[in-house]
């Protein structure tokens, strides 16, 4: 439990989570503007705790599946309401799953654009190859 505990006291400078998490200082400081970090201030020192470290996990992690900061701040929001994170993880499963069916609609109507974009090809294709075959691209 001890090494529990340092690892929950273990302190990060801005420069060492953007090295950890491949983003920028400017980035940490736009989420601290809006509200989803709180680094506490040493001079003009930004530290941040494990807590904040674990914040901002959540947040990349909500950007990149596509949640708005909106939504992850909800999200975030719910971590310390005394019932062991069940709140927070029920809000975030709903907002997962809103995503997946966003997603999965994203790709029927790729699949679908994909699919009138052959067949148009294969009109032109066939097109040209009664009037131009000049016209048509080589295979390369």
């Amino acid at each position: 439990m001890p090494s529990e505990l340092r690892r929950l006291d273990r302190k990060f400078t801005i420069r060492q989570l953007c090295l950890e998490f491949g983003c920028t200082a400017r980035a940490l400081r736009f989420y601290e503007d809006k509200g989803l970090l709180t680094p506490v201030r040493q001079g003009l020192s930004r530290i941040y705790s494990y807590k904040e470290r674990a914040r901002l996990q959540l947040i990349l992690g909500g950007k990149r599946v596509g949640l708005s900061l909106a939504e992850i701040r909800d999200i975030l929001e719910l971590y310390d309401k005394g019932d062991g994170g069940a709140v927070q993880n029920a809000a975030a499963l709903r907002k997962f799953k809103e995503r997946i069916a966003a997603f999965e609609q994203q790709r029927k109507d790729i699949d679908e654009a994909i699919d009138q974009l052959r067949k148009g090809c294969a009109r032109m294709e066939a097109f040209l190859a009664k009037v131009r075959p000049d016209l048509l691209p080589s295979a390369a």
